[in-house]
């Protein structure tokens, strides 16, 4: 792997910009927090794709039940924009995981996702009912779920925002969302590491982590500006590890 330095782009996308700082917002008081070591060269990756610079920059922290934060930003060139989040519970904790993704570049947002992915058959009653009550956005362009995507639930959000209305939108579903998990993880209790519960959602979690690295999309990607075994490792250490079992 020989990369070369990247180029910044010359413009953010509007709503990249705006999700992260709704993200950080929404970690702000969380019991407990702190930041989490990332894996040594894997905070800042620079790399090359179709003859472009790529810079990936990954943040992580927990927090009393959450295991880990984890906040991607890619830059590809000038123009491909990439924002990812993934908040992953503690298994001893009945909480969901937040995923949020978009995919920006000169031409636009072509995709934009965001859920909270239950971790046993069903989601928390308290955390259903409150995104049942969320307001209905009426968005344009939805986009079909891929094959693995049995993992999101019911409440999931996958489109195309068809304009800066559409964005201004979607950036207050995902305010909304984290406010209901910011409340649920505020409210949660510990339960012991041995228990029925605890084991199905370390179980639920496990699967969720398989089905996400069924995505060949970014292992193709990473594959392309790096390799293979760099890829891999990516996927298995940072974006996807599987959580250690309760104790």
């Amino acid at each position: 792997m020989a990369p070369r330095p990247s180029e910044p782009p010359q413009v953010i996308p509007p709503l990249v910009t705006a999700l992260n700082g709704v993200i950080r917002s929404a970690w702000e008081g969380l019991p407990e927090l702190e930041p989490l070591p990332v894996n040594p060269g894997l905070d800042r990756i620079e790399g090359v794709l179709d003859g472009e610079g790529l810079l990936i920059s990954n943040e992580l922290l927990r927090c009393r039940g959450v295991r880990k934060i984890h906040l991607e930003l890619a830059q590809l060139g000038r123009g491909l924009q990439i924002l990812h989040c993934v908040w992953f519970p503690d298994p001893r904790f009945d909480l969901p995981i937040f995923g949020a993704d978009i995919v920006a570049g000169p031409a636009g947002v072509s995709a934009a996702i965001v859920d909270l992915s239950p971790v046993s058959e069903a989601l928390p009653g308290s955390i259903d009912r409150a995104l049942a009550a969320l307001p209905k956005h009426p968005f344009r362009q939805s986009r079909d779920l891929p094959g693995w995507g049995t993992i999101f639930s019911p409440h999931v959000c996958f489109i195309r925002p068809d304009g800066p209305d559409e964005e201004d939108l979607f950036q207050q579903q995902v305010s909304n969302v984290l406010d209901v998990l910011h409340r649920a993880v505020l409210a949660a209790t510990c339960e012991p590491a041995d228990a029925a519960p605890t084991i199905d959602r370390y179980e639920g979690q496990l699967n969720y982590c398989l089905q996400q690295k069924r995505n060949d999309k970014t292992r193709r990607v990473l594959e392309k500006a790096f390799d293979a075994e760099w890829a891999d490792r990516y996927i298995e250490l940072l974006l996807f590890d599987n959580p250690c079992r309760p104790e």
